[in-house]
């Protein structure tokens, strides 16, 4: 951990990326305006997801869900629909329960505190951090991975953005070189800086307004920044499915909220299906990657002569019998949703 000097040595810094990013900030819908529904959907939507992909997704979610009433109002599962293609379905089962959380405890006003907003579900310290500071002008950096990136490169700092104190750590560095006024500026533009300049891999080191100022870059040593000392442990995860179907029709279920995939629907498991008239097809592998597992899922086409024999059975599982149509209206993981497209296509 190093030490530095007063704040008032770096503080041309952050007013110099202020210009930079007035000249040169993305286009984005959530920045029309300083309303806190939009920026916080907007931060929840771009979690583990880039702003290419997921700005039609916001688009659309927020044609449909204008303001926190209209989401509270709505049911889990139109929610879940309007979700549909971003995947991390936790964080729209989030956003619904938050939207009833400022109805019920806060009188539908939306929270205007870095610590209020701290207790709204799903929301942690730098989502608080981007709605309080963007649409509240609080001062507080918004830290996050882009932080972490330049920040360490601005300074040479090695210190381990994999340990536990790193949000509070480099929170402190960003404050050297924040300045007093426009802080919702100010982290919008180290979101872009670290987004389109200083990338992860091959930085745009020449299009960036704080070369001069960049201690990694002057010892030639960008690429060795940050620093991440411990590893992310990834998990490796076998699933089995039986797609049972009949003709335009076949089985889902419903998952709980436990483990992956919360709240979305998918095929039986497990099922005995030794009294009952079917055929096994075949056998799909297909193996699907998230952020910290690794899943090999097999699935099992079952073709049965029809669903009479199966009412009993459905009742005790709670299985829905849907045409691609119909199934096109509920939320699926998506190496299910693309195997039963894939199987009516």
């Amino acid at each position: 951990m190093k030490t530095y000097k007063q704040k008032t040595d770096f503080l041309y810094i952050g007013s110099k990326l202020l210009i930079w990013y007035h000249t040169n900030k993305r286009d984005l819908p959530w920045r029309k305006n300083t309303n806190p529904y939009n920026i916080w959907i907007s931060e929840i939507v771009l979690q583990q997801t880039q702003v290419k992909q997921g700005l039609q997704h916001y688009i659309n979610f927020v044609a449909r869900f204008p303001n926190v009433q209209s989401l509270a109002n709505a049911n889990e599962e139109e929610v879940m629909l309007y979700w549909k293609g971003l995947g991390y379905y936790s964080r729209a089962l989030n956003l619904h329960k938050a939207a009833k959380q400022i109805i019920n405890d806060y009188d539908s006003e939306f929270p205007n505190q870095y610590s209020q907003l701290l207790k709204l579900k799903g929301v942690g310290k730098y989502t608080a951090a981007a709605i309080a500071s963007i649409a509240f002008e609080e001062k507080i950096p918004a830290v996050d991975g882009n932080f972490y990136r330049v920040l360490s490169r601005l300074f040479a700092d090695d210190f381990d953005i994999s340990n536990s104190k790193a949000s509070q750590y480099f929170s402190q560095l960003a404050e050297l070189i924040m300045p007093d006024d426009n802080p919702g500026c100010f982290n919008q533009a180290m979101m872009d800086l670290g987004s389109a300049i200083c990338k992860p891999k091959n930085p745009m080191c020449g299009d960036c307004p704080l070369q001069d100022d960049c201690r990694a870059f002057a010892v030639g040593k960008i690429e060795q920044f940050p620093v991440k000392l411990k590893k992310t442990k990834v998990e490796n995860l076998t699933l089995t499915y039986q797609f049972i179907h009949h003709d335009n029709q076949f089985l889902v279920k419903q998952r709980d909220t436990s483990d992956i995939w919360k709240k979305l629907f998918e095929f039986p498991k497990n099922i005995d299906l030794s009294d009952f008239p079917h055929e096994v097809e075949s056998e799909k592998l297909i193996r699907h990657k998230l952020t910290h597992r690794n899943l090999e899922i097999s699935i099992f086409k079952i073709n049965i002569p029809d669903f009479s024999d199966f009412e009993n059975l459905k009742k005790e599982f709670v299985f829905l019998s849907l045409t691609k149509d119909e199934a096109d209206q509920k939320s699926f993981p998506k190496p299910l949703h693309d195997f039963y497209v894939k199987y009516f296509s």
